[in-house]
């Protein structure tokens, strides 16, 4: 069965690749609220194949945050929600602002604090949700000597090592990534290496699912 229950609430924070256009600071619900992105993707998966779980799905992705962000309105957009479950997608501004604003130092996030920013987030979910996501930022970048592709190793590495640390579920976006570019070029799925398509959202989105035993095949029961 789908680790879910029925009625459960998934409570998903991030950055622009989590929000893309849904409403701030918490959309979910009627027409567009949840925005275009992965997180609509999963809903529409979720209720296609589940429709007798009424899963509630919010998004809290704002864009251009980096984990100090996410962390300062953390109370505000998760915890308050009272979710059952929480994915966590941070860290792609707290590496990109170190590589398009160099001289702005006070806007980026080096990998200390960035690990601490998360053991916060995840300690104040101890005890307090069924389960956490634990989605690592990422680079479309296939040449891994790239200069903002080699820094996201950090990042990635301190993903790996919070989620077996803390029990949470790790979903490894770089690696799902890096899989898929040995097919087709980042461009087709992200032209600026980091903001998805609906390509690019439909494959965040199935990834999420495999951690989900998904089953497409699933037949409702009343």
């Amino acid at each position: 069965p789908m680790i879910f229950d029925k009625y459960d609430r998934i409570v998903f924070a991030g950055d622009s690749v989590t929000e893309m256009g849904s409403q701030n600071p918490v959309g979910e619900g009627l027409f567009d609220s949840l925005g275009f992105g992965y997180v609509r993707m999963v809903e529409n998966l979720l209720m296609s194949v589940y429709p007798e779980y009424n899963i509630r799905v919010t998004n809290s992705g704002i864009g251009g945050n980096t984990s100090r962000d996410l962390l300062n309105r953390w109370e505000r957009d998760v915890l308050n929600l009272n979710p059952d479950w929480v994915s966590i997608m941070i860290g792609i501004n707290d590496v990109w602002r170190q590589f398009d604003s160099p001289a702005i130092t006070s806007s980026q996030v080096m990998p200390e604090e960035y690990e601490e920013n998360l053991r916060r987030m995840l300690d104040s979910l101890r005890g307090k949700v069924k389960g956490v996501f634990l989605l690592t930022p990422y680079y479309m970048e296939p040449c891994r000597e790239d200069w903002m592709r080699a820094r996201m190793e950090d990042y990635v590495a301190v993903c790996h090592r919070l989620a077996a640390e803390y029990g949470a579920i790790l979903v490894d976006l770089q690696a799902t990534f890096d899989e898929y570019f040995k097919y087709r070029h980042s461009s087709f799925v992200a032209w600026d290496r980091i903001h998805p398509n609906q390509i690019g959202a439909t494959i965040i989105a199935r990834e999420f699912l495999k951690h989900c035993d998904f089953d497409y095949d699933h037949i409702p029961k009343k």
